[in-house]
């Protein structure tokens, strides 16, 4: 059995293959730049990229000063350098020792410039972006019928609102004729009304790419009246259309998300909105009512049947104190009566029996005195025939009548003779 090698003598043993041999030593490679990093130890790291393959390169700090200008995604660079192997990874590398831009490095020349002059006219400034409807119902689409991104588009509109309509120019992405193409696709659906227009393709190189950095597509979509979202290439790709529309999108996919509300998550807010929408009602129907019936309180209280009633009230209250106090004043009178009558009572009875001892006193004199008394001891009086007393002779002439009334009857006489005696 052939004696077994270690990891690190096969690695340098490679490297020493890449070391001798002369093409990888002075080799110039030309691709799109890629994931270009700028390290803190003054080191650039990115990847060279075609439509097939990938090649990762490195520009040490001392190379740099061969540098003319700065390295950044997606452009076009024929890169001179040493392919070697990093030993530590077992990976291979190209070393590069100087780079320009070459191929579409005019394409980029020509894309800073025309950056540079819409954006001092000001067709990147953000006071003209069109904020994207939250809920758009209508979607328009500029894109190639047949591309990835369409398809892309449509996936991820269905999945996150599968009511939505998806409306599509077919519009050339690429070549001398897509500019007027795209041009006329913005202008078509503009004229629809839509929520928003989705303008954009896959990614590609900047060749690809390059209908999007046209002055008439920057100009189309700067003048659309529909909020524009742009979704041109991958990520790391940027066109003057990116810069001009409302909002930029990473990819197609993206720009679908960001177009579309999540149905979902719509249903679940208007659920959650319809509970504190009840529950608000609820609140407030109660308040309603609670104010309602204080209100109707208050208007019974002031209404004519209340006020009459609480008059009756306040009459029956009036009366019954009334009747209570003639009830007492009539009983305090009639204690006093009874008191009244009692000391009258016994004041009569005291007067009574003073009247009869007084009685009885002017009894025995009036007896003494009476003149019954009198004629039944032998004397009598005498009345005129029309019963007047007789108390003098000067009352008297012959031939008058008179009674003469003594104990026990009367005496009927005529007067003969009548003179004046004195007893003196």
């Amino acid at each position: 059995m052939a004696e077994a090698f270690t990891v690190t003598q096969v690695n340098n043993y490679i490297k020493n293959l890449f070391s001798r041999d002369y093409a990888l030593n002075r080799i110039k490679v030309r691709g799109e730049v890629s994931n270009c990093k700028y390290h803190s130890t003054g080191h650039i790291y990115f990847t060279l990229k075609d439509e097939f393959a990938a090649l990762n390169c490195v520009i040490f700090a001392g190379s740099r000063q061969s540098l003319k200008f700065r390295l950044a995604d997606g452009q076009q660079i024929e890169a001179a350098g040493q392919i070697s192997v990093y030993e530590k990874s077992g990976s291979y590398q190209l070393y590069v020792r100087d780079c320009v831009l070459a191929g579409a490095g005019e394409l980029y020349e020509r894309f800073l410039k025309l950056k540079e002059e819409l954006g001092e006219m000001g067709m990147f400034a953000d006071i003209y972006k069109k904020p994207i409807p939250r809920y758009c119902k209508r979607i328009g689409i500029v894109t190639s019928p047949t591309g990835a991104a369409i398809r892309d588009i449509i996936n991820v509109s269905k999945r996150r609102n599968p009511y939505v309509e998806l409306i599509l120019y077919p519009a050339l992405v690429q070549g001398d004729n897509a500019p007027e193409s795209i041009v006329k696709g913005i202008r078509r659906l503009d004229e629809m009304g839509l929520d928003v227009l989705i303008v954009g393709r896959g990614g590609g190189s900047i060749e690809d790419l390059w209908a999007f950095n046209d002055r008439s597509v920057a100009k189309a979509v700067f003048d659309a009246e529909t909020p524009i979202i742009s979704a041109v290439g991958h990520e790391t790709d940027f066109t003057i259309a990116d810069f001009v529309a409302d909002l930029r999108a990473p990819t197609p996919s993206a720009a679908a998300e960001l177009a579309n509300f999540d149905m979902e998550e719509l249903i679940v807010a208007l659920g959650a909105m319809k509970q504190m929408l009840e529950n608000d009602m609820g609140f407030a129907l109660e308040l309603a009512r609670s104010r309602l019936k204080s209100e109707y309180n208050r208007l019974e209280r002031l209404s004519p049947r209340a006020v009459m009633n609480d008059f009756r009230h306040r009459t029956d209250s009036a009366r019954l104190r009334m009747e209570q106090l003639i009830h007492n004043k009539s009983e305090q009178l009639k204690a006093r009566i009874v008191l009244d009558r009692q000391l009258l009572a016994g004041k009569m009875s005291g007067k009574l029996e003073a009247g009869k001892k007084s009685l009885a006193v002017h009894a025995v004199r009036l007896d003494e005195m009476s003149p019954l008394k009198k004629i039944s001891g032998g004397y009598g009086f005498l009345s005129d025939e029309n019963g007047h007393t007789v108390s003098s002779v000067s009352e008297l002439k012959p031939d008058d009548m008179l009674n003469v009334y003594v104990r026990d009857g009367r005496i009927s006489t005529r007067v003969i003779s009548a003179e004046n005696i004195s007893y003196e």
